[in-house]
């Protein structure tokens, strides 16, 4: 059994080596990790979890760099997660986040991890949740998590962040694209990055049609029979946008608010901080926070079951020889895969519950 003692003492006295170390062994699930999260745990809950996703090529690592200055200035410390591809052919990544980070890289209250997603879908990786804990029982102000870019299945962000802030820019698509659920929903803030190219405004103005729409807020603002009356509205993407520009001034449910940035020069950043800032408190003041944060508990522990349950079955020669030896009947239609997966589980219980090794 490894002992953490160690290294948890070196971490505890916030020494740069030791968070490093730590977050390789939860990163690579070394021996020893369980018992070193375990001691984490009661650390954690303190930091702010931002999630930053979109489409490869948004400008995710330059608002995240950003961000991450800005916090600097206010005298936070900041963890970052930069999430990059796994190659399916080599096996391995270029994790060149930290490069396009190289402004805040040499910070000594900014710590930065790239790495890879070796094969995990949803824009993240595997471990990404237990680096986040490594970062808050560090004591991390701020942990910014930047996800791959994978498009509209990037979803798992939402389950690992507090808040989560879509990167978009002018090419990412006409007003059809923009209703399309998936990406889209989970977002607590949009950001039409680049905006110094042609398209921002009319991207933004499609985000906030989407947005009013979806909310209903526009049927709210006029009335109508049997649904919403489109001539008397006139124009609903104007209605749309001017109902849910009311809902952010008037306190009522979080509508994401559409912000335009210009990553290379910071235009438009102060405005996004504050509009994470302003989200946050409303998730305080409203119960959201506590309830994404219990999600995210319960989630965790679904994914360790599942995890060690995986481990336990297919790491286990006498599991993977009873298997092989069904596979024959099953191909000829004597058995079906389901039966054989019931009579797996029935043949395990000791396995899975680890009172067999």
């Amino acid at each position: 059994m490894t002992d953490i003692r160690p290294l948890l003492d070196r971490f505890r006295a916030g020494q740069r080596a030791a968070l490093a170390r730590a977050l390789s062994m939860a990163e690579d699930r070394r021996a020893g990790t369980d018992e070193l999260l375990a001691a984490l745990h009661p650390a954690t809950g303190r930091a702010r979890r931002i999630g930053l996703t979109g489409p490869p090529g948004a400008g995710k690592s330059t608002i995240t760099t950003r961000l991450a200055r800005h916090y600097r200035e206010a005298g936070l410390r900041v963890g970052i997660v930069a999430v990059d591809p796994t190659s399916p052919f080599t096996g391995g990544a270029l994790l060149g986040d930290r490069v396009r980070m190289e402004s805040v890289a040499l910070d000594e209250g900014v710590f930065i991890r790239s790495m890879a997603t070796r094969g995990s879908l949803g824009g993240l990786a595997a471990t990404t949740r237990e680096l986040c804990d490594v970062f808050d029982a560090f004591g991390m102000d701020r942990i910014l998590v930047e996800t791959v870019g994978v498009g509209q299945s990037e979803l798992e962000i939402a389950r690992t962040a507090d808040q989560s802030v879509v990167v978009l820019v002018p090419e990412s698509g006409d007003s059809i694209q923009a209703m399309k659920a998936g990406l889209m929903e989970i977002a607590d803030v949009f950001v039409v990055n680049k905006a110094d190219r042609t398209g921002a405004d009319r991207v933004k103005h499609d985000i906030e049609a989407m947005l009013g729409l979806r909310a209903g807020l526009a049927a709210h603002a006029e009335p109508a029979h049997h649904g919403v009356d489109l001539k008397r509205i006139g124009n609903p993407s104007r209605a749309a946008r001017k109902a849910t520009a009311e809902a952010l001034e008037t306190g009522g449910p979080w509508v994401p608010p559409v912000l335009l940035t210009t990553g290379t020069t910071g235009d438009g950043l102060d405005a996004l901080a504050g509009a994470v800032d302003r989200h946050f408190a409303y998730l305080e003041t409203h119960g959201g926070l506590r309830e994404r944060r219990l999600a995210r508990v319960r989630q965790r522990v679904v994914d360790v079951v599942e995890d060690r349950v995986r481990r336990r079955l297919w790491l286990d020669g006498a599991t993977n020889a009873w298997l092989d030896a069904q596979v024959e009947p099953i191909a000829t239609g004597a058995t079906t895969p389901f039966a054989v997966a019931d009579a797996l589980l029935a043949r395990s219980g000791d396995l899975i519950t680890g009172k067999r090794a």
